[in-house]
């Protein structure tokens, strides 16, 4: 019996031109017309949480309109999962960044980012390939300044620390969204009752950045922007409170940040505020949530222009709970839209989640992905295709440490010429080949070596963690990924 493939070489190349999706580890087990016949039919579901970070001091993400984490699939292994966050293991905030390469299933080390006397807070990443971005505020200056740094190679190494921002007036709250080689961060700044929103691009992916622009005029609060990028066209919305009771307010730019349209309010109220906006764009849908209080208490809203942000749909509201719903955070892809955000309720805090299909148009039920006893805050999400990756800070262990969840809604794509699915993959003991429960599988490891055979009822039941690669005897088709964890 020859193995499916002599060379890691060729394993790259096969799984870069096929790339293996996974499947949620506690999976029911669908029948196999589900399965065979209906796969858009399987039914995800969220995985257990995974802590990210160990160390005596806390560990804090960004707040809504920052995401501290990003998704791209660039790997051989499935998509790269890239996580940052501030702790103050080092006596001071400093910013840390941690990689996942196979989807979140593994994680690397933790790397420290910054290294300053003072503080480094508030990161957002961004990520398009084997590019990874980062800002942040930081105070090494004196007052506080905006900075940037990036990696060309996935996360492995990195360069200098950028400064984009030179001012007395301190400048707070960055976010951060990449095309391509075009990267855009917004942020705030000002002082004495008057703070506006300020935004800066590179057109090189990184290398060299264009003078501040200031997108807003107004008097009063302009705080807490939120930017996403698709093309050419550049999106940013913020909390505004010119008309009296803070609002969202939007501006876009059609030529990549050259030029900005003016102004335009999307809620438009005296007697209520409208709060903390997270944005997102796939294609010409672009989307925007926000916290809410015109119900009594904070819910959940949305809202979605279909051609670019040119004209508005009506307000949509998301959640309906006595409890508060706060700090919404939004990705998108495709026409799936995600959000994630905190429910305050007498019992504590949770991280909810809510999802739409149909580009917004109607949405499930909420979920509640977190326990509430760990007092979990400032959760961000991304996607990569239609799999979900969320992050926050979590207070269970005495202090508050980095923690990961994530839903696998893509299946493990069908090996042999789709004919047969592993459940549940990842596994912690054995998984198993519904269907082909009596077949011999073979299985080999990461660089193509043979390590057993076992029946389709428990494969993998000695194996150490890891991933692994699936075949049936006597099939030359191509091999089904399982990934076994500790």
């Amino acid at each position: 019996m020859k193995p499916f493939f002599c060379l890691p070489f060729r394993l790259t190349l096969s799984l870069a031109k096929s790339r293996c999706r996974l499947s949620g580890p506690y999976a029911s087990l669908l029948t196999p017309f589900l399965l065979f016949c209906s796969p858009s039919a399987i039914h995800a579901q969220w995985e257990p949480d995974v802590r990210l970070t160990y160390n005596d001091s806390a560990s804090q993400t960004s707040f809504n309109n920052a995401w501290c984490v990003g998704a791209s699939k660039y790997t051989v292994l499935g998509s790269s999962v890239h996580v940052v966050w501030c702790d103050r293991r080092d006596g001071n905030r400093q910013i840390y960044y941690k990689r996942s390469q196979d989807e979140g299933a593994t994680w690397g080390l933790d790397t420290r980012l910054t290294y300053t006397s003072t503080s480094s807070f508030d990161p957002a990443i961004a990520v398009t390939g084997i590019r990874v971005h980062v800002v942040w505020a930081d105070r090494r200056d004196g007052g506080q300044e905006i900075y940037y740094k990036h990696s060309t190679d996935g996360g492995a190494t990195w360069g200098p620390d950028a400064r984009l921002t030179n001012d007395t007036v301190g400048s707070s709250r960055p976010s951060l969204a990449v095309s391509g080689f075009d990267i855009h961060a917004v942020w705030y700044k000002g002082q004495n009752g008057n703070t506006d929103i300020y935004t800066t691009r590179s057109v090189d992916g990184g290398t060299t950045w264009e003078p501040e622009t200031r997108l807003t005029t107004a008097p009063g609060w302009s705080l807490w922007p939120s930017v996403a990028v698709s093309g050419s066209q550049v999106h940013v919305a913020w909390d505004d409170d010119r008309n009296g009771a803070p609002q969202i307010f939007y501006k876009r730019s059609d030529d990549s940040g050259a030029t900005w349209r003016p102004d335009t309010a999307l809620t438009l109220h005296t007697n209520y505020s409208s709060d903390y906006p997270s944005v997102a764009v796939s294609g010409s849908d672009f989307y925007v949530t926000w916290q809410d209080s015109r119900n009594g208490n904070e819910e959940i809203y949305f809202k979605r222009s279909s051609n670019g942000g040119r004209t508005w749909g009506a307000d949509a509201r998301l959640t309906n709970d006595s409890a508060l719903s706060l700090n919404p955070s939004i990705a998108a892809s495709g026409s799936d839209v995600h959000i994630v955000w905190q429910n305050l309720g007498t019992a504590g805090v949770s991280i909810f989640s809510k999802s739409s299909t149909d580009s917004g148009t109607t949405w499930g039920a909420d979920t509640c992905i977190t326990n509430s006893s760990s007092n979990p805050w400032n959760a961000s999400l991304a996607l990569s295709g239609r799999n979900v990756h969320v992050v926050w800070q979590d207070g269970r262990d005495g202090n508050d440490e980095i923690y990961y969840k994530r839903e696998v809604v893509e299946p493990e794509e069908r090996g042999t010429g789709g004919k047969f699915y592993a459940l549940p993959n990842p596994f912690t003991a054995y998984t198993w080949v519904v269907g082909h429960e009596q077949e011999d599988f073979y299985v080999y490891d990461i660089i193509g070596r043979l390590v057993g055979t076992y029946k389709g009822d428990r494969i993998g039941e000695n194996l150490v963690s890891g991933i692994y690669f699936l075949k049936p005897e006597g099939n030359e088709g191509k091999p089904l990924r399982i990934v076994k964890l500790r």
